[in-house]
């Protein structure tokens, strides 16, 4: 069964992913530095950040809301 983490922390995550991206040639490779000193893992924070852009606009997709 999958792990659920509480969803403070999930953005508190990403909002780090994003605020670092530019440091790393791409998401998947600030995911893969970022993700296991939070203790999270990288394909999971992947996707939470992806997810993040969608609902902001910053990319194409179904937000949050419409799934």
């Amino acid at each position: 069964m999958p792990k659920r983490y509480p969803a403070e922390q999930r953005e508190r995550a990403v909002k780090m992913v994003l605020d670092h991206l530019d440091e790393y040639r791409s998401l998947h490779a600030a995911c893969q530095a970022i993700g296991p000193k939070l203790g999270f893992g990288p394909e999971s924070l992947r996707a939470w950040t992806k997810q993040a852009q969608i609902d902001t606009a910053q990319m194409p997709g179904a937000t949050s809301a419409e799934q």
